[in-house]
């Protein structure tokens, strides 16, 4: 439920004719791929401003996470209070801060069994979400680029 919050738009935020954006929330300004997207509605931050928030050892794990999945193509990344959503039209990885790291989760739409797997969620009978967790830079290879890729690419634009 919108909130009357004054929106903060972002430059790491698509504009508002971007047609990978089907709905942004006039209270927050943040994009989703379903219209009236029910969500909380907070101010959304920077990333500078999000970044400034994380233990210092965490900041090149954001950096090098973002860094790798901006050769993939277009991306929206969602700084809020909870972690860095990054979509197309909808969010296929997020960014969380955990106390050993940061937790990156991705969506797939098949089973995928790895030892750094920390977590599976299944959100529906075609898409499950995977769960691992980032202590360094050095974490972010190309197998789970891979991951990572096979996500963006099964995402709706």
């Amino acid at each position: 439920m919108p909130s009357k919050r004054p929106a903060k738009a972002t430059a790491a935020r698509r504009t508002r004719n971007d047609p990978g954006v089907q709905w942004r929330c006039p209270a927050c300004d943040r994009s989703f791929g379903r219209p009236q997207q029910s969500h909380v509605c907070v101010p959304g931050l920077t990333l500078e401003q999000y970044l400034e928030r994380q233990p210092a050892a965490y900041r090149p794990v954001y950096r090098a996470v973002l860094a790798r999945l901006a050769r993939l193509g277009d991306l929206d990344v969602d700084p809020v209070e909870v972690g860095i959503m990054i979509k197309r039209a909808r969010t296929f990885c997020e960014l969380r801060p955990r106390k050993r790291g940061v937790e990156l989760s991705f969506k797939l739409s098949r089973s995928l069994a790895h030892p750094r797997i920390t977590r599976v969620i299944r959100y529906s009978t075609h898409r499950i979400a995977y769960f691992v967790l980032l202590e360094r830079a050095a974490d972010i290879d190309d197998e789970l680029m891979d991951w990572l890729a096979e996500s963006y690419l099964d995402s709706p634009r």
